[in-house]
């Protein structure tokens, strides 16, 4: 489950690919501006030469003229700034363009891989590429509470669906809000089409855009990679178990829906466990209740979840069968 030399020669020429198309980019805004305000390519070539000449006076050890030539480069930059500003541009409008600003589109940051080449290579090995397809579907920008009944009441909480669901709401952004500053995990649990994998790929598509590292697997997904690391013990099933293992997020989606035995009850106490002692964050969507849960994967791994995980019921009437009505 390691990446083979193909594929990370072809994420990196994807990397590649991007850095030609911000260059472009650039070039594009540069001519642009030198058209429109021909003082600011003036000030460039200025700043070009005087660059030239600051590295000369340094080789020779003229420190006095360095410190003034200095000086006058960042006069011009300030010039240019307010060039930019005055014609409705951001003062760093003609400054590299970079997707991910922290590698600078390399992939790396001092030697180590940047967390952007990280997820890169997860998309890669476990193809999450469809996933991000439905984060773009389904997210907090469509969201709506219309289909949560305001009179449908959990006769355990007294709460109506509405309000369960707007609570629902509020830890996931809490969840958001407090990603990497601290340890927290999730499981969502109910009824089949009431919500519980929106909220998760609503969690999913912000995280991701704040550059942290996310798997997503369904529960038979998740199992089926497990049992190959477990029966092969070659090295791709030694990479396959560090990156569930060391992900910012991992995301098991439909837990009890694979076929369930000792081997998937052992394994699932051991990722539980696992990403709880080494501080990474979990989330789990069920449509078991919380009995069922206890009894099909054992007393020791319900333990493990109902003291590490925010746990979250959400009822009500089947959103998709609702959606499909309204469009009859």
């Amino acid at each position: 489950m390691s990446l083979t030399n193909s594929q990370y020669d072809e994420i990196m020429r994807g990397y590649e690919a991007r850095q030609l198309k911000n260059k472009h980019k650039q070039s594009e805004r540069r001519e642009k501006l030198y058209a429109l305000v021909p003082r600011i390519k003036e000030i460039d070539d200025s700043i070009s030469t005087y660059s030239v000449t600051c590295a000369k006076r340094l080789i020779d050890g003229d420190h006095t003229a360095l410190a003034r030539l200095r000086q006058e480069i960042a006069s011009l930059k300030k010039e240019k700034e307010q060039l930019l500003l005055s014609q409705g541009y951001p003062a760093d409008y003609l400054s590299p363009i970079y997707t991910c600003p922290d590698c600078k589109d390399t992939g790396y940051m001092d030697g180590e891989k940047c967390h952007c080449l990280k997820q890169a290579i997860i998309d890669t090995i476990y193809t999450q590429s469809n996933v991000k397809n439905i984060l773009e579907r389904e997210n907090f920008s469509v969201f709506s509470y219309d289909y949560y009944s305001d009179t449908q009441k959990d006769p355990k909480t007294g709460l109506t669906s509405l309000e369960t669901a707007k609570r629902a709401v509020a830890e996931c952004e809490r969840f958001i809000a407090d990603f990497g500053t601290t340890s927290q995990n999730l499981l969502f649990y109910g009824n089949t089409g009431v919500g519980k994998t929106f909220f998760t790929n609503c969690i999913a598509k912000e995280l991701l855009e704040k550059s942290y590292s996310v798997i997503y697997f369904t529960a038979f997904q998740l199992f089926d990679i497990l049992s190959k690391g477990v029966f092969e013990k070659d090295a791709d099933a030694i990479a396959a178990h560090q990156n569930i293992f060391d992900c910012d997020l991992l995301i098991i989606d439909d837990l009890g829906t694979e076929l369930s035995n000792a081997f998937t009850v052992s394994q699932l106490f051991l990722c539980v466990n696992e990403r709880i002692l080494r501080e990474k964050s979990t989330i789990i969507s069920t449509n078991l209740n919380l009995v069922e849960l206890r009894d099909l994967y054992s007393e020791r791994t319900f333990s493990r979840i109902s003291n590490n995980y925010n746990i979250i019921k959400l009822f009500g009437d089947d959103i998709r069968i609702q959606k499909r009505k309204l469009h009859q």
